[in-house]
This record gives C-alpha cells, structure tokens and sequence, in this order.
C-alpha cells in the first residue's frame, strides 16, 4: 500500500486522532462515533473556560443580558455533552460509554466537580447577578473541572487505541496542541477578567502571562513547528494562511492581555469591552484550524 491510499489516509487520521477502526476494537463505537466522542469530550475543556469567563462578564456588568443568554447555552451543553458521553445522545452523535473505568471517572466528574459548579451556575442565571462568595466558588472550581475533563479526554484516548497502533506521532501532537488553543483563548479571557474584577490579582497575572506565552508559542510552533513542542510545522499553503489570520486576530488581541498581566494598573472599560468583543473570533478562527488539520490528516 502506498502512502498515498486514501484508506492509508484515513486510517492515519483516526490513528492521529487516538482512534483505531472498529475491526480493532472489537464491539464498542464505531471509528467515527470515536470521532465524535473525543472532538466533543476534547470540546468541554474549553467550556469550562468558556462558562467562567461568561460568570466573569456579568459580574463586571458587560453586556449582561447577552453573557447570561450565553451562560446558559454553554452550561447547557457542558451538561448534555457530559450525560450524552456516558449514556449516549442522538442529538449530538455521541453513543454510549461502555468503558468502565470512563464511566466511573464520568460519574466523578458530575457528582464531585459539576454539580456543586452548575448549583452556582444556576443561581447566578436566577438571580441575573453574581455575588463575590460565587466568583470565589467560580474561580476555586473551573481548573479542577478542566483537569478532571482533560483526564477523561485521555481516558478515551488510551481506550480508542487499545489496539496498540500508532500513528505519525508528530500528526497526533499537532492536532492535540491546536485543539488546546481553542481552550487557551478563553481561559486567558478569564484570566483577564479575573484581574479586572481585582480578584487574587497578583496570581491571575502571573496565569494570564503563562497561558498568553503558551498560546503565542503554539500558534507559531503549529506553523513553523517547535521541538520542545514536538510541533513539526505545516506546508499546507491552506492552513498557513488560516493560522497566518489566527495571528492577525492575535496581534490585536495581544496588547491588552499583555497590559493586564504586566501593568499595575486595573484594566480599563474599555480593554474589557476589546476583550469581550474579540476573543470568541479567536476562538472560532482557531476551530477552523483544528479542523483543517484534521481533514489533512
């Protein structure tokens, strides 16, 4: 077989993507159930970003009732997406976990880490206002959550390539660190407003800085490739121009992130409403490029 075989292709990509087919796996998700299964687990990381960042824009009053709206929407499909990984869900393609060791870490992940964060959640949607003991709450929980999620999403992982196949390793960091980034934009989003708002200034900063440096060294590590990374760059003239635009978005965006996390001054009204405009085009442009990678592979 050539290395050039469209099945080679596929099989490559859903090795990449920690899958094997089917036939390897004997009963259990299909190849592209598997694809679903890991895109959507790999997907609630960045909710849980995303759903902080939205508590943190109602809290500092921007655009409250539209953040509210939102914060609804995501906490709602952080809850469906993680009762549909463990018992199947039409609607979002997901089939239902049949690993053992995944459902229980399913189940910890609801009782010990979500239900106590959406309980918050909820209240905030109820009384359209958030309290400081909540932002509290809030800022304690999500990193707990996103950790606990990003172990379920190797879980899976491990699980779909039981079959001990591996494929381009260079192919499967790729599309892990560009998923990552999409998560990146919205926790330095909430790092930012978590500074803003005054809440455990100094650490927030010094995350804010972390994650900003992390994010700009990836997105140049996905086109020019990084060692240190294990990033081999990309030729594709499709995708260099896609992370080519990342860039232009991120250059914009850069200045105010970098304000926040150095300067001893508070951010300003106006960087906060920057920040609220731009980092869900960010966020967006960034899934496009994740998905390109993807259809190359």
């Amino acid at each position: 077989m050539t290395h050039s075989h469209p099945r080679f292709l596929l099989l490559l990509l859903l090795l990449s993507l920690g899958l094997t087919p089917a036939a390897c796996l004997g009963a259990g998700p299909s190849a592209s159930e598997y694809g679903v299964v890991l895109n959507l687990s790999g997907k609630q990381r960045m909710l849980t970003q995303k759903m902080s960042k939205e508590v943190m824009l109602v809290a500092l009053d921007v655009d409250k009732d539209h953040n509210l709206q939102n914060l609804a929407a995501t906490s709602a499909l952080f809850d469906k997406t993680l009762k549909g990984l463990r018992n199947g869900e039409t609607s979002l393609n997901l089939p239902p976990t049949s690993s053992k060791r995944i459902i229980k870490q399913l189940d910890k992940i609801n009782t010990k880490h979500w239900q106590g964060f959406n309980e918050t959640i909820q209240q905030i949607l109820a009384t359209k206002s958030v309290s400081k003991t909540q932002i509290e709450t809030i800022a304690t929980a999500n990193i707990p959550l996103l950790k606990q999620m990003n172990k379920c999403v190797k879980l899976y992982e491990k699980h779909a390539s039981s079959a001990g196949l591996k494929a381009d390793p260079g192919l499967a960091v790729t599309i892990n660190l560009a998923g990552k980034q999409r998560m990146l934009t919205q926790k330095m989003s909430k790092e930012f407003l978590l500074v803003a708002y005054g809440y455990k200034t100094e650490d927030n900063k010094l995350n804010l800085f972390e994650t900003a440096t992390l994010f700009e060294r990836t997105l140049k590590g996905l086109q020019d490739g990084d060692s240190t990374l294990d990033l081999p760059g990309t030729k594709n003239a499709d995708i260099r121009a896609q992370l080519q635009f990342v860039t232009e978005l991120w250059t914009g965006f850069k200045p105010i992130i970098e304000n926040a996390a150095t300067s001893s001054a508070t951010p300003t009204a106006d960087e906060i409403k920057i920040l609220a405009d731009q980092n869900l085009p960010l966020l967006k442009e960034m899934n496009k490029a994740v998905k390109m990678f993807e259809k190359e592979a």
